[in-house]
């Protein structure tokens, strides 16, 4: 058998974490390895138990998910993925999370499939959670008409700047691949290449540098 999904569940409401944790429980191949209350006792969890994807809620005593997200990305390597979990959509608390490096984010209200979905999803780190919804959170939020592009700009290959376009519109590295018409492998490499150029943790703060430095303009 595989190696189950370990996964931390972090929110100031008990009643939400043991309906994640019934939700994620029942799921063949992802197990729930600890929960927190506060952002601070997620950092603390998080660095004890190694898990490979953490559930974090935006809003926390102490400190809130963004600064949890933050320090736990910092100081944890290999780092897990950080999922927000939010009440709302279209919130600044989230686009801020997705800068520091969270994979994604998720309502709330999301069905019990979506959130099943989306941990198998981004412990893969195979592509972007909800593309349309971080472009509009980056037309809201993100850095209007930058003063110069960044060097990284530059330094991306004519196929590079096609595979980071394709990123943002949520495509997987097997469907960047179709679309090129090139081998998985060469879309996996050229991925990586992206990564490493734009100083991006994950595909998710790839697309948001893309959108913050003018390289995409979020539509």
């Amino acid at each position: 058998m595989s190696t189950p999904v370990r996964i931390v569940l972090a929110d100031d409401e008990r009643m939400v974490r043991t309906a994640l944790r019934a939700i994620l429980d029942a799921e063949t191949g992802l197990e729930v390895v600890g929960e927190a209350s506060t952002g601070a006792e997620a950092v603390s969890v998080v660095r004890e138990l190694r898990p490979d994807v953490v559930l974090m809620d935006v809003r926390m005593p102490e400190i809130d998910g963004i600064r949890a997200t933050e320090q736990i990305l910092a100081t944890l390597d290999p780092a897990p993925r950080v999922v927000v979990v939010t009440t709302f959509e279209n919130d600044a608390y989230v686009y801020d999370a997705l800068r520091v490096g969270a994979a994604g984010f998720l309502l709330k209200r999301a069905a019990a499939e979506d959130l099943v979905q989306a941990v198998r999803l981004v412990a893969r780190s195979d592509s972007l959670l909800f593309p349309s919804a971080v472009r509009g959170l980056a037309a809201a939020y993100g850095k209007q008409q930058p003063a110069a592009a960044p060097p990284w700009v530059a330094r991306l290959t004519d196929r590079e700047a096609d595979v980071l376009r394709l990123m943002a519109s949520g495509l997987t590295n097997a469907e960047i691949a179709g679309r090129l018409r090139v081998g998985p492998a060469t879309a996996k490499s050229h991925v990586a290449a992206v990564l490493a150029k734009t100083g991006a943790r994950d595909r998710t703060q790839a697309v948001i540098a893309a959108y913050e430095s003018g390289f995409i303009t979020p539509r």
